[in-house]
Parts: structure tokens; sequence; C-alpha cells
């Protein structure tokens, strides 16, 4: 897989384009949250993505600290296309994010907003939850934090 982690301002046009359809792909039809993905943070975020054969295969959105009113960095919008599932990807994109945190904030603890039913994946990562469960657009969540290492 090759990685890119890249502000938005830095994407070419096309792969704004393909970030944007994967996510609406599967957050919005897929998983039928009907929400605004663009929520106004893009622009301030890194875009973390791995590509095999020059198609997207994964994603996750890197906000800083205080973004979105969080204290440490956070790791949002986790995705591996559909074709791509059961290969191992979300681990290597999992990792290449916390990598890629740990450069961007050095020292710094990460949050997730985790679907719970992947919790235990999550915490295989080092990640502790941080509250109970609760609804997100019709999917349980679970937020959870990787102490600094």
């Amino acid at each position: 897989m090759q990685w890119t982690c890249e502000r938005l301002a830095d994407m070419a046009p096309l792969a704004v384009y393909e970030l944007l359809a994967l996510r609406s792909a599967v957050f919005v039809v897929e998983q039928q949250c009907v929400y605004l993905d663009p929520d106004g943070l893009d622009a301030q975020c890194w875009h973390l993505g791995g590509q095999v054969g020059g198609q997207l295969h994964a994603y996750a959105r890197l906000v800083p600290p205080h973004l979105k009113g969080q204290g440490q960095p956070m790791i949002g919008r986790v995705l591996i296309a559909p074709a791509a599932r059961r290969s191992g990807q979300g681990r290597a994109l999992m990792l290449q994010a916390l990598a890629e945190c740990a450069r961007l904030w050095p020292g710094e603890a990460v949050e997730i907003q985790a679907q719970a039913n992947l919790r235990e994946f999550y915490a295989s990562l080092g990640f502790v939850a941080t509250s109970q469960p609760y609804d997100e657009d019709g999917i349980s969540h679970i937020d959870m934090r990787r102490p600094t290492p």
C-alpha cells in the first residue's frame, strides 16, 4: 500500500473528489447516516490515504488538537473501501494513522470516536474506552483514547 498524508489544500482535485466519494459511499450510503460529510473541518485536517494500484483503499482524517473541542489529536472518518475489507488493511491504516499523529503531534495521546462493535479492534492498538456507548447517527459509538506512548 502506498500512503499519502496531506492537507486538503495540497491535494490534487481528483484526489479530493476520490476521498469525498469514498466517504459518502461508506458513511452516507452503506451505513445510511444522512449527514453533511464535508463539515467544515477538512481544510484544517490532514488526510491519510492508502492506495493500491492507483485506487484509494484506506482513508482516515487526522484532526488537530482542539479543533473539535477535544484536547488531543483525533483520528476520524476511518474507512476501508468495501472491496478491500477483510485483508488486514484496517490495522495497517490505523498503524499508519498513529505514526502520522506521532509525527505531527509528538508526545500527544490520540482520541477516536469508535463504532462500539470495533472496541476490541481499537483496544488491540492500545486504545482504552473513555465513555459509555452512545448513539451517533443510529450507530452505537464509544469514545476511546490511546495514551501517550
